[in-house]
């Protein structure tokens, strides 16, 4: 699989992950600009419209896969993007995709299903998961993300966006989902 950010196929706990407060103190501590609005937890990307016509810019979904070498990706598309996971493979570069565990997700990311996030990246300090990101969100005026759970939603404009990836140290794989 392409690695971008590094990123390998081990799967081993994180040290002390953050959760929602530690990022947003991170976020804070790089000046790193957000609002985050608290609402009822939400698990796909259909529940919430309540929710997304509250909040201005580009709303999310994410998936978090592995390859049968076991590399491990997340992937941030718009909500409303076609993710082809047969064709995926050919556009990133990688082996044969899957939805990656539960475990895998928490060892890895410092999420659960339902929470899984770009955000999450900052609990990925060994560079363990590929980042692949839709062009859609790369070029869009701000972005909405979990701050770790599902019982929020975090903007950020893309430039603060981009700050939280290079302060990360995590360059994106840009892919057109179209």
């Amino acid at each position: 699989m392409a690695q971008p950010s590094s990123g390998a196929g081990r799967c081993a706990q994180s040290a002390a992950a953050m959760n929602r407060a530690d990022l947003m103190a991170f976020l804070a501590d790089h000046g790193i600009h957000q609002t985050t609005l608290d609402h009822r937890a939400v698990f796909t990307v259909g529940e919430g419209a309540e929710i997304k016509a509250a909040l201005a810019g580009a709303h999310t979904k994410n998936l978090f896969l592995k390859d049968k070498k076991g590399a491990l990706c997340l992937v941030s598309a718009r909500d409303d993007a076609q993710i082809d996971l047969k064709a995926l493979p050919a556009l990133i570069g990688s082996a044969r995709l899957s939805f990656a565990s539960a475990d895998a997700m928490a060892a890895a990311l410092g999420v659960t299903p339902g929470s899984v996030t770009a955000l999450a990246l900052v609990n990925d300090a060994e560079h363990r998961v590929a980042f692949v990101l839709d062009g859609a969100l790369w070029r869009a005026a701000s972005v909405n993300f979990h701050p770790l759970t599902n019982t929020a939603t975090t903007t950020l404009s893309q430039a603060d966006f981009r700050r939280f990836l290079e302060v990360l140290g995590v360059t994106p794989l840009i892919v057109e989902f179209g």
